[in-house]
């Protein structure tokens, strides 16, 4: 939905809006390097650690080199796109295989995000197994990690194969464009009611459980006592290690919403607002906040949502390079991984 709405902006900003189109082309470049250099660095590094350290080779480990791996595909295949479309404003590979390319990369970039959101989901039910029940076999073991991971690329790709449809590679104005086309591949269906459904279902609901499931350990936790106040011993020692792997878990988490939540909001006020919010507005008029909505989303031409599509997707680009910053930044274990590959 991302590069959808971005797409839409993009291509048609108001000429109100006065800015520099060259300073923007620069900006947007040094933007997509930097983060396809920490991106490609980073979730690199993460699969190298776990893979060559075996006591980290563990259910969350795995899981979070699932979500790098993911992660890599967008800057791997959509930054280069995107970097060349800001030079050229034109497709450069045409036929049989620029038609490929333009539904492949779309299709895998939000593959990319469906398979990190199912991996964030199956963190949260690892740690609240192991907080919850320490004493029995752990709800996704190292045997059964592999299975989830494939389970979490086949539902992904199940689910946003439409993508492979209804993108197109077509001639607009003597310039070849990728574009989407929804009527072309599935007639008067509605686009808006599928866009919504990928929302509740990739990414609505899943934060909903993992929301739940944190403050069912958050309390449970809470409720232990904390660590120093009884002598040590193997179980004290347990529970600070749960803590601090929640950490990681619950950081990567607000990152990931915190960077995708903007953009979520974009695409559905592009879709939505214009209509919905005008309706809700005469039935609920001293609504303030309603028609604050409305007044901003009712022209997807106007400044203020083109400025604020382009934060919201670089915010949610980002993401991919914000993932292994956190790990290293609060797992010792990532930490003392890097120094031995840098010794």
């Amino acid at each position: 939905m991302s590069d959808n709405q971005n797409a839409t902006v993009s291509g048609t900003q108001p000429s109100s809006c006065s800015s520099d189109p060259t300073a923007q082309k620069i900006g947007k470049t040094v933007a997509y390097c930097l983060i396809f250099v920490v991106s490609l660095a980073g979730n690199t590094v993460i699969g190298i650690i776990v893979y060559k350290t075996k006591t980290m080779r563990k259910p969350i480990n795995f899981l979070i080199v699932n979500m790098a791996m993911s992660d890599l595909l967008l800057p791997t295949i959509f930054f280069p796109s995107e970097i060349q479309t800001l030079y050229t404003d034109s497709w450069l590979i045409d036929g049989p295989l620029g038609q490929a390319l333009c539904k492949l990369t779309y299709f895998f970039t939000i593959v990319s995000t469906a398979v990190s959101i199912q991996s964030l989901v199956l963190i949260a039910v690892g740690r609240f197994g192991a907080v919850l029940y320490p004493l029995r076999s752990p709800l996704i073991s190292s045997k059964l990690c592999p299975f989830f991971i494939l389970v979490t690329c086949i539902v992904a790709m199940a689910c946003l194969c439409p993508y492979l449809f209804f993108y197109k590679l077509v001639e607009y104005h003597e310039r070849l464009v990728c574009h989407w086309h929804w009527e072309e591949a599935f007639g008067e269906s509605s686009a808006e009611n599928y866009f919504v459904s990928l929302f509740v279902v990739l990414f609505f609901v899943p934060f909903v459980v993992i929301a739940i499931l944190y403050i069912i350990i958050f309390l449970k936790l809470k409720s232990q006592r904390k660590p120093g106040e009884q002598s040590a011993n193997a179980g004290q020692q347990r529970q600070q290690r749960e803590r601090n792997v929640l950490k990681m878990a619950i950081a990567i988490v607000l990152g990931f919403a915190v960077c995708w939540l903007p953009n979520a909001i974009g695409g559905l006020l592009l879709f939505f607002a214009s209509d919905i919010l005008f309706h809700y507005y005469l039935f609920y008029g001293s609504r303030k906040l309603c028609l604050v909505l409305f007044i901003f989303a009712s022209d997807i031409r106007s400044c203020g949502f083109h400025y604020f599509s382009i934060v919201a997707s670089f915010m949610a680009q980002a993401n991919c390079a914000i993932n292994p910053c956190i790990c290293f930044i609060f797992s010792r274990n990532y930490r003392d991984g890097l120094k031995t590959l840098l010794s």
